[in-house]
């Protein structure tokens, strides 16, 4: 087995394809190596496919008019993006960057569109995909425009939490390095402030700060302050 053709077959989206058509589509995919920093694609580029994270990790985002970054997703080994393109639309509208060394494949979007009237799984898939992604903008928009920094900043924690969290014994460690930077460009604010907002939590014994790492020292209280439940860590 090809080693493009294993990672085809390792994204939740293809499981329910035929052999014939995971060797087609195969046929038609593009492999590259994408180097720590790397952009995948830029706004104004021609969306001429989805692409598939095969390993690595990329973080979709995109610039104001003032050339402030914001962080809209980050996107795991087995998920695909780009999807917009599947929509109709010529051009990127955001910007994808690996954050580690990265594998992508990209998938024409005639393949894809091929698939998706073939495959009922395949479509579904897809608008799942959406749909996961719709809601998860939502819930992020509706605490950027109502909530203060602090909770701003601990509704992200929760968030990253239930995607990335290992328990450590009582504790919940991410498993994603963010800088400080990072975070305040996905919360609308500035790195200053996320600063000192973690220093406040570290010193309140809500969680213990590393090098581009948080533990998550008392989950329960950081999400009882946003009146928000625990989340429930992702297993997968």
């Amino acid at each position: 087995m090809s080693q493009r053709l294993w990672y085809l077959k390792s994204c939740d989206l293809f499981q329910q394809l035929s052999p014939v058509q995971l060797t087609a589509l195969e046929s038609r995919c593009r492999v590259r190596k994408c180097p720590r920093g790397t952009p995948i694609y830029l706004p104004a580029d021609h969306a001429d496919g989805v692409l598939l994270l095969a390993e690595g990790r990329v973080k979709i985002g995109s610039f104001t008019e003032e050339g402030k970054q914001t962080i809209l997703a980050f996107i795991e080994p087995g998920e695909i993006f780009g999807e917009l393109s599947l929509m109709g639309t010529p051009e990127r509208e955001e910007y994808a960057e690996a954050v580690e060394k990265s594998t992508v494949i990209l998938l024409p979007n005639e393949v894809i569109q091929r698939l998706l009237l073939e495959n009922p799984s395949v479509s579904l898939g897809v608008t799942k995909l959406f749909g996961l992604r719709r809601q998860r903008i939502e819930r992020r928009l509706k605490y950027l425009l109502f909530r203060s920094n602090r909770e701003r900043l601990i509704h992200l924690l929760l968030e990253l939490a239930e995607q990335y969290g290992e328990q450590v014994g009582s504790d919940v460690e991410l498993r994603i390095k963010l800088s400080h930077q990072d975070l305040a460009s996905i919360i609308g604010s500035t790195r200053e402030t996320v600063t000192v907002v973690l220093g406040e939590l570290q010193t309140e014994g809500c969680l213990q700060l590393g090098r581009r790492k948080i533990v998550l020292t008392d989950m329960a209280r950081l999400a009882d302050s946003v009146n928000k439940s625990t989340p429930r860590l992702n297993r997968a």
